[in-house]
Protein backbone atom coordinates (compact mmCIF):
# COMPACT_ATOMS: atom_id res chain seq x y z
CA UNK A 1 0.00 0.00 0.00
CA UNK A 2 1.42 3.51 -1.00
CA UNK A 3 1.58 6.55 1.92
CA UNK A 4 -1.15 7.99 -0.56
CA UNK A 5 -3.44 4.98 -0.59
CA UNK A 6 -2.80 4.74 3.40
CA UNK A 7 -3.86 8.50 3.62
CA UNK A 8 -6.49 8.37 1.51
CA UNK A 9 -7.64 4.99 3.40
CA UNK A 10 -7.33 6.72 7.07
CA UNK A 11 -10.14 9.10 6.25
CA UNK A 12 -12.52 8.43 8.34
CA UNK A 13 -9.99 8.99 11.38
CA UNK A 14 -8.59 12.36 13.28
CA UNK A 15 -9.22 15.46 11.70
CA UNK A 16 -10.09 14.02 8.31
CA UNK A 17 -13.51 13.26 9.79
CA UNK A 18 -14.03 16.28 11.44
CA UNK A 19 -13.72 18.09 8.17
CA UNK A 20 -15.73 15.82 6.18
CA UNK A 21 -18.52 17.36 8.99
CA UNK A 22 -21.05 19.07 6.85
CA UNK A 23 -21.34 21.72 9.44
CA UNK A 24 -17.50 22.29 9.43
CA UNK A 25 -17.81 22.62 5.04
CA UNK A 26 -20.53 25.00 5.69
CA UNK A 27 -18.43 27.46 8.08
CA UNK A 28 -15.07 27.48 6.68
CA UNK A 29 -17.51 27.70 3.31
CA UNK A 30 -19.14 31.37 4.74
CA UNK A 31 -15.66 32.19 6.50
CA UNK A 32 -14.16 32.12 2.91
CA UNK A 33 -17.39 34.35 1.21
CA UNK A 34 -16.69 36.55 3.78
CA UNK A 35 -13.69 36.83 2.84
CA UNK A 36 -13.91 37.51 -0.67
CA UNK A 37 -16.42 39.71 -0.05
CA UNK A 38 -14.24 41.92 1.97
CA UNK A 39 -11.70 41.82 -0.74
CA UNK A 40 -13.62 43.74 -3.32
CA UNK A 41 -12.77 47.05 -2.07
CA UNK A 42 -9.01 46.24 -2.47
CA UNK A 43 -8.43 47.04 -6.33
CA UNK A 44 -5.44 49.20 -6.50
CA UNK A 45 -3.03 51.48 -4.40
CA UNK A 46 -4.68 53.80 -1.68
CA UNK A 47 -3.51 56.09 0.45
CA UNK A 48 -3.39 56.17 4.36
CA UNK A 49 -6.67 56.87 6.17
CA UNK A 50 -6.57 59.61 8.30
CA UNK A 51 -8.66 58.57 11.41
CA UNK A 52 -6.24 55.37 10.71
CA UNK A 53 -2.91 57.15 10.74
CA UNK A 54 -2.85 57.49 14.52
CA UNK A 55 -3.07 53.82 15.21
CA UNK A 56 -0.81 52.83 12.79
CA UNK A 57 2.35 55.36 14.68
CA UNK A 58 0.97 53.74 17.77
CA UNK A 59 2.30 50.40 16.75
CA UNK A 60 5.32 51.81 14.72
CA UNK A 61 6.42 53.41 18.30
CA UNK A 62 5.78 49.80 19.72
CA UNK A 63 8.00 47.84 17.29
CA UNK A 64 10.62 50.69 17.92
CA UNK A 65 10.21 50.25 21.97
CA UNK A 66 10.37 45.80 21.37
CA UNK A 67 13.56 45.62 18.90
CA UNK A 68 15.36 49.06 20.16
CA UNK A 69 15.18 50.40 16.72
CA UNK A 70 12.86 51.54 14.18
CA UNK A 71 11.26 49.25 11.36
CA UNK A 72 13.02 49.85 7.97
CA UNK A 73 9.44 50.63 6.43
CA UNK A 74 6.15 52.06 8.39
CA UNK A 75 4.58 48.52 7.67
CA UNK A 76 2.23 47.04 9.89
CA UNK A 77 -0.25 45.30 7.87
CA UNK A 78 -4.25 45.22 8.50
CA UNK A 79 -4.41 41.22 7.96
CA UNK A 80 -6.36 41.94 4.83
CA UNK A 81 -5.59 41.70 1.59
CA UNK A 82 -6.24 41.04 -2.32
CA UNK A 83 -3.56 38.81 -3.97
CA UNK A 84 -0.78 41.56 -4.65
CA UNK A 85 -2.28 44.11 -2.87
CA UNK A 86 -2.19 45.00 1.18
CA UNK A 87 -3.40 47.00 3.68
CA UNK A 88 -1.95 47.95 6.21
CA UNK A 89 -2.98 49.25 9.62
CA UNK A 90 -3.45 52.99 8.53
CA UNK A 91 -5.77 52.37 5.57
CA UNK A 92 -3.62 52.51 2.70
CA UNK A 93 -3.30 49.81 0.25
CA UNK A 94 0.15 49.15 -1.42
CA UNK A 95 1.44 47.23 -4.06
CA UNK A 96 3.82 44.44 -2.32
CA UNK A 97 6.25 43.64 -4.66
CA UNK A 98 8.52 41.95 -2.09
CA UNK A 99 6.14 39.81 -0.33
CA UNK A 100 7.94 39.34 3.05
CA UNK A 101 11.08 38.88 0.47
CA UNK A 102 9.82 36.07 -1.40
CA UNK A 103 7.36 34.52 1.09
CA UNK A 104 3.99 34.89 -0.22
CA UNK A 105 4.13 33.61 -3.36
CA UNK A 106 0.49 33.73 -3.45
CA UNK A 107 0.05 36.98 -2.14
CA UNK A 108 -1.89 38.09 0.71
CA UNK A 109 -5.69 36.60 1.32
CA UNK A 110 -5.38 34.23 -1.07
CA UNK A 111 -8.90 32.22 -0.58
CA UNK A 112 -7.52 28.95 -1.55
CA UNK A 113 -4.60 28.94 0.68
CA UNK A 114 -7.01 30.64 3.62
CA UNK A 115 -9.32 27.76 3.01
CA UNK A 116 -6.08 25.60 3.64
CA UNK A 117 -4.82 26.96 6.79
CA UNK A 118 -8.37 27.09 8.97
CA UNK A 119 -8.85 23.50 7.94
CA UNK A 120 -4.83 22.93 9.02
CA UNK A 121 -5.48 24.93 11.79
CA UNK A 122 -7.90 22.72 13.28
CA UNK A 123 -5.29 19.81 13.48
CA UNK A 124 -4.00 18.62 17.45
CA UNK A 125 -0.86 20.69 17.35
CA UNK A 126 0.44 24.36 15.99
CA UNK A 127 3.69 23.12 15.85
CA UNK A 128 5.50 19.86 14.30
CA UNK A 129 8.59 18.34 15.19
CA UNK A 130 11.21 15.84 14.05
CA UNK A 131 9.98 13.47 17.03
CA UNK A 132 6.22 13.73 16.50
CA UNK A 133 4.51 14.56 13.42
CA UNK A 134 1.52 14.05 11.52
CA UNK A 135 0.87 12.67 7.62
CA UNK A 136 1.37 16.54 7.18
CA UNK A 137 5.40 16.49 7.05
CA UNK A 138 5.46 13.08 5.17
CA UNK A 139 3.52 14.14 2.38
CA UNK A 140 5.16 17.45 2.02
CA UNK A 141 8.58 15.79 1.90
CA UNK A 142 7.36 13.33 -0.33
CA UNK A 143 6.05 15.83 -2.72
CA UNK A 144 9.45 17.92 -2.84
CA UNK A 145 11.20 14.61 -3.35
CA UNK A 146 9.05 13.83 -6.53
CA UNK A 147 9.79 17.25 -7.89
CA UNK A 148 13.54 17.24 -7.00
CA UNK A 149 14.44 13.57 -7.95
CA UNK A 150 12.95 13.17 -11.38
CA UNK A 151 15.91 15.08 -12.99
CA UNK A 152 18.56 14.04 -10.23
CA UNK A 153 19.64 11.71 -8.00
CA UNK A 154 18.11 13.57 -4.52
CA UNK A 155 16.10 10.87 -2.38
CA UNK A 156 16.21 11.93 0.99
CA UNK A 157 14.50 15.47 2.53
CA UNK A 158 14.74 17.09 6.25
CA UNK A 159 12.62 19.75 7.06
CA UNK A 160 13.33 22.79 9.38
CA UNK A 161 11.49 25.86 10.02
CA UNK A 162 14.27 28.46 8.07
CA UNK A 163 16.21 28.74 5.40
CA UNK A 164 19.44 29.15 7.82
CA UNK A 165 18.94 26.14 9.64
CA UNK A 166 18.23 24.36 6.23
CA UNK A 167 21.52 25.99 5.12
CA UNK A 168 23.45 24.62 8.75
CA UNK A 169 21.93 21.36 8.03
CA UNK A 170 23.62 20.73 4.45
CA UNK A 171 26.80 21.91 5.78
CA UNK A 172 26.93 19.88 8.53
CA UNK A 173 26.38 16.78 6.07
CA UNK A 174 29.05 18.00 4.09
CA UNK A 175 31.56 18.31 6.84
CA UNK A 176 30.06 14.80 8.25
CA UNK A 177 30.66 13.48 4.19
CA UNK A 178 33.95 14.23 4.21
CA UNK A 179 35.31 12.80 7.47
CA UNK A 180 35.23 15.81 9.41
CA UNK A 181 38.62 16.85 8.83
CA UNK A 182 38.03 19.00 5.59
CA UNK A 183 37.38 22.67 7.42
CA UNK A 184 36.96 24.93 4.42
CA UNK A 185 33.92 26.50 2.06
CA UNK A 186 33.88 27.07 -1.23
CA UNK A 187 31.53 29.92 -1.98
CA UNK A 188 30.96 32.76 -4.38
CA UNK A 189 31.71 35.85 -4.03
CA UNK A 190 28.42 38.43 -3.21
CA UNK A 191 26.92 34.99 -1.96
CA UNK A 192 24.31 35.20 1.10
CA UNK A 193 23.59 32.46 2.94
CA UNK A 194 21.38 33.39 6.30
CA UNK A 195 22.06 35.04 9.90
CA UNK A 196 23.42 32.17 12.00
CA UNK A 197 26.58 32.84 13.04
CA UNK A 198 28.07 30.41 10.56
CA UNK A 199 26.08 31.18 7.68
CA UNK A 200 26.35 35.07 8.43
CA UNK A 201 30.92 33.97 8.02
CA UNK A 202 30.47 32.29 4.85
CA UNK A 203 27.95 34.88 3.45
CA UNK A 204 29.82 37.66 1.57
CA UNK A 205 28.40 40.60 3.28
CA UNK A 206 30.79 42.35 5.44
CA UNK A 207 27.57 44.33 7.39
CA UNK A 208 26.42 40.79 7.89
CA UNK A 209 29.59 39.66 10.43
CA UNK A 210 30.78 42.32 12.17
CA UNK A 211 31.59 41.89 15.85
CA UNK A 212 31.49 37.81 14.96
CA UNK A 213 34.08 35.95 15.82
CA UNK A 214 35.54 34.66 12.21
CA UNK A 215 36.32 30.84 12.70
CA UNK A 216 35.16 29.45 9.31
CA UNK A 217 37.33 29.42 6.81
CA UNK A 218 35.96 30.26 3.42
CA UNK A 219 37.61 30.37 0.16
CA UNK A 220 35.44 32.94 -2.87
CA UNK A 221 35.25 32.19 -6.44
CA UNK A 222 34.60 34.71 -8.39
CA UNK A 223 30.55 34.89 -10.14
CA UNK A 224 30.33 35.07 -13.27
CA UNK A 225 31.06 38.19 -15.64
CA UNK A 226 28.59 38.98 -18.46
CA UNK A 227 31.18 41.49 -19.68
CA UNK A 228 34.10 38.28 -20.26
CA UNK A 229 31.93 35.97 -21.24
CA UNK A 230 33.79 33.01 -21.83
CA UNK A 231 37.17 34.13 -20.31
CA UNK A 232 35.28 34.80 -17.05
CA UNK A 233 34.59 30.99 -16.60
CA UNK A 234 37.94 30.29 -17.15
CA UNK A 235 39.24 32.59 -14.52
CA UNK A 236 36.72 30.81 -12.21
CA UNK A 237 37.90 27.46 -13.06
CA UNK A 238 41.50 28.26 -12.73
CA UNK A 239 40.79 29.80 -9.16
CA UNK A 240 38.97 26.95 -7.92
CA UNK A 241 41.53 24.81 -9.08
CA UNK A 242 44.04 27.23 -7.10
CA UNK A 243 42.47 26.62 -4.30
CA UNK A 244 41.70 23.01 -4.29
CA UNK A 245 45.73 22.90 -4.59
CA UNK A 246 46.28 25.18 -2.24
CA UNK A 247 44.60 23.09 0.47
CA UNK A 248 44.33 19.57 -1.13
CA UNK A 249 41.41 17.91 1.11
CA UNK A 250 40.02 20.33 3.10
CA UNK A 251 37.20 21.40 1.41
CA UNK A 252 34.04 19.98 2.92
CA UNK A 253 31.56 21.34 -0.12
CA UNK A 254 31.05 24.17 -3.01
CA UNK A 255 27.83 25.65 -1.83
CA UNK A 256 26.43 27.58 -5.14
CA UNK A 257 23.63 30.22 -5.17
CA UNK A 258 22.67 29.51 -8.83
CA UNK A 259 21.05 32.99 -9.28
CA UNK A 260 22.38 35.26 -6.39
CA UNK A 261 19.60 36.78 -4.70
CA UNK A 262 21.10 39.40 -2.14
CA UNK A 263 24.18 39.96 -3.73
CA UNK A 264 22.41 41.52 -6.59
CA UNK A 265 20.06 38.73 -8.59
CA UNK A 266 22.94 38.23 -10.50
CA UNK A 267 22.55 34.66 -13.18
CA UNK A 268 24.99 32.64 -15.24
CA UNK A 269 24.85 30.41 -17.92
CA UNK A 270 24.94 26.47 -17.88
CA UNK A 271 28.29 26.60 -19.33
CA UNK A 272 29.75 28.77 -16.17
CA UNK A 273 28.27 25.59 -13.52
CA UNK A 274 29.08 22.47 -15.19
CA UNK A 275 33.24 22.89 -15.16
CA UNK A 276 33.32 23.82 -11.59
CA UNK A 277 31.08 21.01 -10.80
CA UNK A 278 33.13 18.80 -12.94
CA UNK A 279 36.25 19.99 -10.88
CA UNK A 280 34.16 19.50 -7.51
CA UNK A 281 33.81 15.70 -8.67
CA UNK A 282 37.06 15.14 -9.62
CA UNK A 283 38.57 16.08 -6.16
CA UNK A 284 35.37 14.45 -4.51
CA UNK A 285 34.07 17.40 -2.89
CA UNK A 286 30.42 17.60 -2.73
CA UNK A 287 28.24 20.43 -4.71
CA UNK A 288 25.20 22.10 -2.68
CA UNK A 289 22.44 24.41 -4.78
CA UNK A 290 21.33 26.98 -2.02
CA UNK A 291 18.01 27.82 -3.69
CA UNK A 292 16.23 29.10 -0.66
CA UNK A 293 15.26 32.50 -2.71
CA UNK A 294 15.23 31.01 -6.10
CA UNK A 295 12.93 27.65 -5.20
CA UNK A 296 9.72 27.60 -6.90
CA UNK A 297 10.15 31.01 -8.70
CA UNK A 298 12.25 30.40 -11.82
CA UNK A 299 10.48 28.44 -14.65
CA UNK A 300 11.07 24.88 -13.17
CA UNK A 301 10.16 24.17 -9.56
CA UNK A 302 14.09 23.98 -8.95
CA UNK A 303 16.76 26.28 -11.03
CA UNK A 304 19.06 23.45 -11.37
CA UNK A 305 16.19 21.57 -13.39
CA UNK A 306 16.26 25.10 -15.67
CA UNK A 307 19.49 24.58 -15.88
CA UNK A 308 19.95 21.09 -16.46
CA UNK A 309 22.47 20.63 -13.56
CA UNK A 310 20.50 17.40 -12.10
CA UNK A 311 23.20 15.06 -12.65
CA UNK A 312 25.64 17.62 -10.26
CA UNK A 313 23.81 18.00 -7.46
CA UNK A 314 24.68 16.41 -3.91
CA UNK A 315 22.48 18.17 -1.94
CA UNK A 316 19.84 21.37 -2.36
CA UNK A 317 18.41 23.53 0.51
CA UNK A 318 14.70 25.70 -0.21
CA UNK A 319 12.72 27.80 1.71
CA UNK A 320 10.36 31.09 1.34
CA UNK A 321 7.94 30.35 -0.67
CA UNK A 322 7.70 26.58 0.69
CA UNK A 323 6.68 28.05 4.05
CA UNK A 324 8.57 24.95 5.73
CA UNK A 325 12.35 24.61 5.14
CA UNK A 326 14.31 21.89 4.02
CA UNK A 327 17.57 20.20 3.26
CA UNK A 328 17.34 17.91 0.17
CA UNK A 329 19.93 15.14 -0.72
CA UNK A 330 21.12 11.93 -2.20
CA UNK A 331 20.96 8.34 -0.65
CA UNK A 332 25.20 9.05 -0.94
CA UNK A 333 24.97 12.38 1.26
CA UNK A 334 22.82 10.06 3.85
CA UNK A 335 24.06 11.52 7.07
CA UNK A 336 24.08 9.33 10.48
CA UNK A 337 21.86 9.05 13.19
CA UNK A 338 22.08 11.65 15.07
CA UNK A 339 23.69 14.77 13.32
CA UNK A 340 20.17 16.31 12.16
CA UNK A 341 17.25 16.73 14.24
CA UNK A 342 15.77 19.82 15.98
CA UNK A 343 12.34 20.42 17.91
CA UNK A 344 10.41 22.33 15.28
CA UNK A 345 9.78 21.34 11.47
CA UNK A 346 7.38 23.82 11.18
CA UNK A 347 3.67 24.77 11.67
CA UNK A 348 0.83 22.29 10.89
CA UNK A 349 -0.44 25.68 8.76
CA UNK A 350 3.12 26.26 7.26
CA UNK A 351 3.31 22.30 6.07
CA UNK A 352 -0.67 22.32 4.32
CA UNK A 353 -0.35 25.81 2.82
CA UNK A 354 3.23 25.13 1.83
CA UNK A 355 2.17 21.74 0.38
CA UNK A 356 -0.91 23.51 -1.27
CA UNK A 357 1.63 25.69 -3.18
CA UNK A 358 3.86 23.38 -4.10
CA UNK A 359 0.57 21.48 -6.09
CA UNK A 360 -0.69 24.49 -7.35
CA UNK A 361 2.68 25.53 -8.79
CA UNK A 362 3.02 22.25 -10.34
CA UNK A 363 -0.34 22.23 -11.80
CA UNK A 364 -1.43 25.53 -12.93
CA UNK A 365 0.61 26.18 -15.96
CA UNK A 366 3.18 27.87 -13.69
CA UNK A 367 6.46 26.74 -14.81
CA UNK A 368 7.99 26.23 -18.88
CA UNK A 369 9.15 28.48 -21.04
CA UNK A 370 5.87 30.36 -21.84
CA UNK A 371 4.12 29.03 -18.42
CA UNK A 372 2.86 32.16 -16.59
CA UNK A 373 6.20 32.65 -14.31
CA UNK A 374 8.13 33.14 -18.03
CA UNK A 375 5.00 35.55 -18.84
CA UNK A 376 5.65 37.73 -15.63
CA UNK A 377 9.68 37.64 -16.11
CA UNK A 378 9.00 39.05 -19.56
CA UNK A 379 6.01 41.97 -18.65
CA UNK A 380 8.58 43.06 -16.14
CA UNK A 381 11.72 43.44 -19.27
CA UNK A 382 9.29 45.23 -21.30
CA UNK A 383 8.19 47.80 -18.50
CA UNK A 384 11.91 48.32 -17.57
CA UNK A 385 12.97 48.60 -21.25
CA UNK A 386 10.52 51.41 -21.77
CA UNK A 387 11.41 53.41 -18.90
CA UNK A 388 15.20 53.20 -19.10
CA UNK A 389 14.27 53.87 -23.29
CA UNK A 390 12.03 56.99 -22.02
CA UNK A 391 14.33 58.54 -19.04
CA UNK A 392 17.92 57.73 -20.36
CA UNK A 393 19.06 59.98 -18.07
CA UNK A 394 18.09 58.23 -14.69
CA UNK A 395 19.99 55.00 -15.95
CA UNK A 396 23.80 55.66 -16.21
CA UNK A 397 26.69 53.25 -16.29
CA UNK A 398 26.32 50.34 -13.98
CA UNK A 399 29.51 49.59 -12.49
CA UNK A 400 30.29 45.33 -12.73
CA UNK A 401 33.06 43.45 -11.86
CA UNK A 402 35.65 44.56 -14.26
CA UNK A 403 34.17 47.67 -15.71
CA UNK A 404 30.91 49.69 -16.36
CA UNK A 405 28.33 49.29 -19.21
CA UNK A 406 24.93 50.17 -19.86
CA UNK A 407 23.59 46.58 -21.31
CA UNK A 408 20.41 45.72 -20.63
CA UNK A 409 21.64 42.91 -18.38
CA UNK A 410 23.32 45.76 -16.55
CA UNK A 411 20.53 47.76 -16.40
CA UNK A 412 17.37 45.30 -15.68
CA UNK A 413 16.68 41.83 -15.27
CA UNK A 414 17.05 39.01 -12.81
CA UNK A 415 15.04 35.53 -13.97
CA UNK A 416 11.59 34.36 -13.55
CA UNK A 417 10.00 35.64 -10.24
CA UNK A 418 12.99 37.21 -9.22
CA UNK A 419 13.61 40.96 -11.14
CA UNK A 420 15.76 43.92 -11.19
CA UNK A 421 16.54 47.35 -11.81
CA UNK A 422 19.18 49.42 -11.51
CA UNK A 423 18.62 53.43 -11.83
CA UNK A 424 21.04 56.15 -10.81
CA UNK A 425 24.00 53.96 -11.56
CA UNK A 426 23.30 51.65 -8.75
CA UNK A 427 23.78 54.48 -5.98
CA UNK A 428 22.67 53.45 -2.84
CA UNK A 429 21.36 56.33 -1.33
CA UNK A 430 19.02 57.36 -4.31
CA UNK A 431 17.94 53.93 -4.54
CA UNK A 432 16.97 54.05 -0.87
CA UNK A 433 15.24 57.21 -1.82
CA UNK A 434 13.52 55.98 -4.62
CA UNK A 435 12.06 53.14 -2.04
CA UNK A 436 10.81 55.42 0.26
CA UNK A 437 9.01 56.95 -2.03
CA UNK A 438 7.39 54.08 -3.57
CA UNK A 439 6.30 52.83 -0.20
CA UNK A 440 4.76 56.02 0.54
CA UNK A 441 2.69 56.04 -3.16
CA UNK A 442 1.52 52.84 -3.20
CA UNK A 443 4.41 50.31 -4.07
CA UNK A 444 6.50 48.32 -1.62
CA UNK A 445 9.66 46.91 -3.55
CA UNK A 446 13.49 46.42 -1.58
CA UNK A 447 16.58 46.74 -2.80
CA UNK A 448 19.86 44.15 -3.20
CA UNK A 449 23.47 44.03 -4.34
CA UNK A 450 26.55 45.45 -2.51
CA UNK A 451 27.45 48.05 -4.77
CA UNK A 452 25.82 48.61 -7.13
CA UNK A 453 22.82 48.54 -5.41
CA UNK A 454 19.60 47.65 -7.29
CA UNK A 455 15.94 47.85 -7.02
CA UNK A 456 14.65 44.67 -6.36
CA UNK A 457 10.81 42.89 -6.80
CA UNK A 458 9.70 39.50 -5.85
CA UNK A 459 6.24 39.79 -6.71
CA UNK A 460 3.40 37.43 -5.97
CA UNK A 461 4.01 34.83 -8.61
CA UNK A 462 0.84 32.74 -8.59
CA UNK A 463 -1.71 35.43 -8.53
CA UNK A 464 0.19 38.33 -10.43
CA UNK A 465 -0.82 39.71 -13.52
CA UNK A 466 1.38 41.21 -16.05
CA UNK A 467 -1.21 43.86 -16.96
CA UNK A 468 -0.84 44.85 -12.97
CA UNK A 469 2.58 45.80 -13.60
CA UNK A 470 1.29 49.03 -15.17
CA UNK A 471 -0.06 50.44 -12.32
CA UNK A 472 3.29 49.57 -10.47
CA UNK A 473 5.59 50.86 -13.14
CA UNK A 474 3.59 54.45 -13.29
CA UNK A 475 4.44 54.54 -8.88
CA UNK A 476 7.67 53.60 -10.05
CA UNK A 477 8.56 55.77 -12.53
CA UNK A 478 6.87 59.23 -10.51
CA UNK A 479 9.11 57.60 -7.52
CA UNK A 480 12.41 57.91 -9.49
CA UNK A 481 11.43 61.27 -10.52
CA UNK A 482 11.14 62.08 -7.19
CA UNK A 483 14.30 61.05 -6.39
CA UNK A 484 16.03 62.21 -9.63
CA UNK A 485 14.91 65.81 -8.71
CA UNK A 486 16.42 65.89 -5.53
Amino acid sequence: MTPTTQATSAAGLGLSHLLSNSNVESAIGTLIDELRTAQQSLTGAQPASGEHVETMQNWLDRVASTKGKPALYPYVGSGLGNGPLVQLEDGSVKWDMINGIGVHMFGHSDPAMVETAVRAAMTDVVMQGNLQFNADSILFSELLLEQAGSDSRIEHCFLSNSGAVANESALKICMQKRGGVAPRIIAFADCFMGRTTTMAQIGDSAAGRVGIPLNTQVDYMPFYDPEHGVRSIEYAVYHLEQQIARYPGQHACFVMELVQGEGGFNIAPREFFVPLMEVCRQNNIPVWADEVQTFGRTEQMFYYQQLGLGDYIDIVTIGKMSQVCACLYTADMNPKPGLLSGTFVGSSVGLNVGRRALQRLRDGGYYGSDGKIAALQKAFRQHAKALVDKHPDWFGPVPHYSGTHRQASGLYGGVGGMMRLTPFSGEKGRILKTLHTMFERGVIAFYCGHGPFHIRFLPPVGVMQPQQFGEVFEIFEASLAAAAAE
